[in-house]
């Protein structure tokens, strides 16, 4: 995750060494609830998978209502008859003055990690979740780098390790 300690966002590609980067097939599921976010948190994902030799083709992008809903969306893409080697969420919970941003945020962390206990693709979390607004943006390309971008590269090396045990 970026923080002020740490930001893996300085990489914008990811060198598969175990499978040839143009077979393999992403999905992205994107929350459209707070988009001038998650849609710049696609845009750096799809710019990363591509850098890193990822067909545009073999890139899929669906949207759902909110953050709640990536874990349907997640699943779906699972049970989808399109093989995918892995699956990205992207959305983002800004806190607000209710419990609403604890209940989404855990809701959303326990459903992919029950998805990623027995699923057939690794399933990366790229949910930001921020105290307020400008955290958010500066997660989404901002000083802080694009988590979109991070969850891309992050799927490409679950792909590799993957691979790896094949």
């Amino acid at each position: 995750m970026a923080t002020l300690l740490q930001n893996n966002s300085n990489e914008s590609q990811y060198t598969l060494r175990s499978c040839s980067a143009q077979d393999v097939r992403i999905a992205i599921a994107v929350a459209e609830w707070n988009n001038d976010i998650t849609f710049a948190l696609r845009d750096g994902a799809v710019t990363a998978l591509k850098a890193s030799g990822v067909l545009e083709e073999n890139i899929k992008v669906a949207y759902v209502p909110g953050a709640f809903e990536l874990t349907y969306a997640a699943a779906s893409f699972l049970q989808s008859e399109t093989i995918y080697d892995a699956v990205i969420i992207l959305g983002c919970v800004i806190r607000g003055d209710t419990s609403h941003y604890d209940c989404i945020c855990d809701g959303v962390s326990y459903g992919i990690t029950s998805l990623n206990r027995n699923a057939s693709a690794p399933v990366i979390f790229g949910l930001v979740t921020t105290e307020n607004k400008q955290q958010a943006i500066d997660r989404a390309g901002g000083k802080l780098g694009n988590k979109g971008t991070e969850a891309a590269l992050t799927a490409l090396k679950m792909v590799d390790f993957s691979c790896e045990i094949q």
